[in-house]
């Protein structure tokens, strides 16, 4: 009987409000699993956050000899060359050489990438896209990305900021996104901003059921609560956004004509009926022949994809 391979790898997720540490093995099974309140936002605060996880997750396993390595998916563009984050909105950070800084809290080489594109590799090998050599995974949550599994290998690009779906532009010169520049898909559609500008909307006078707090702006599942009572307003912003992602998707589909496509994200996974509409988008404007044979799915790793899938980036 063989025996089972006991080496694994470490794979962190960072979010905005926390850190997440998991050490899973060759099958994709998480061994131990730690999470730490990302209380400070600064990159000195989010490198110590992590390496507690991994210090826990660590002494949880006791088998520092087997550890194979460890990745970190990140929400933002980052460098791969260098590891630099380039710019990660939801932290507030521009060129930051976090690669580095992690590297030396933690003792040990990181390998660093996008957070979905993190996510992709753990589905592409244990979750929805398993057995699919060709696989876009598309995330609607605060912000809009993608993954992109071409041939069987994560497809990182020049210089590691491919699948940034988000900031593909929509309305050329339109809206400033979070990433700096005008017009991007996620400054129309992303989870904040939907609430964004259902605010602006009803300052101009717009009417709307929808009520908030003085100074805030709704949110999507007050958004998506509104808009099936009948409320007008928000109804047409969930339409808006689910056509521009589901072009934005489809798109993506007649370019890389994939087996499977992967519809997720907190934004899809809280609103049925976004979700059902971009899928109907993107079989109406996909072209025909990368639509033959196309699978639609959720994903299936849940909160665990990004460390599930950074483990297996550590692994190569």
């Amino acid at each position: 009987m063989p025996v089972s391979d006991p080496r694994f790898a470490i794979g962190l997720d960072l979010g905005g409000t926390n850190a997440r540490a998991a050490a899973v093995d060759a099958q994709g099974r998480i061994l131990a699993l730690h999470k730490h309140p990302l209380e400070q936002r600064s990159p000195e605060a989010a490198a110590k956050a992590l390496s507690r996880c991994a210090a826990e997750v660590l002494a949880q396993v006791r088998r520092d000899a087997d550890c194979l390595g460890v990745g970190l998916g990140l929400a933002g563009q980052i460098d791969a060359a260098t590891g630099r984050v380039l710019v990660a909105p939801n932290l507030g950070w521009r060129d930051v050489d976090f690669r580095e800084l992690l590297s030396a809290e933690l003792g040990r080489q990181v390998h660093l990438a996008n957070d979905l594109a993190v996510a992709a590799l753990g589905e592409a090998s244990v979750g929805a896209a398993r057995g699919f050599r060709d696989a876009i995974l598309v995330f609607v949550g605060s912000g809009i990305g993608s993954g992109l599994i071409c041939d069987g290998r994560l497809y990182h690009g020049a210089r590691g900021l491919s699948g940034e779906l988000g900031h593909i532009k929509v309305h050329p010169g339109g809206r400033r996104c979070g990433c700096g520049e005008l017009g991007c898909l996620e400054a129309y559609a992303g989870g904040i901003n939907l609430g964004v500008r259902a605010a602006e909307l009803m300052a101009q006078g717009r009417q709307s059921a929808l009520v908030f707090p003085a100074g805030l702006h709704p949110t999507m599942s007050m958004i998506e609560a509104a808009a099936n009572e009948g409320d007008e307003l928000s109804r047409e912003l969930r339409e808006e956004a689910a056509v521009l992602v589901g072009v934005a998707a489809a798109n993506l589909v007649t370019l890389l004509n994939p087996s499977v496509l992967i519809l997720g994200g907190g934004v899809l996974t809280g609103s049925p009926t976004m979700r059902s509409r971009v899928e109907e988008v993107v079989r109406q404007n996909a072209g025909r022949a990368a639509l033959s044979g196309l699978l639609v799915v959720e994903p299936t790793l849940g909160d665990d994809a990004g460390v599930i899938g950074g483990a297996f980036l550590a692994r190569g």
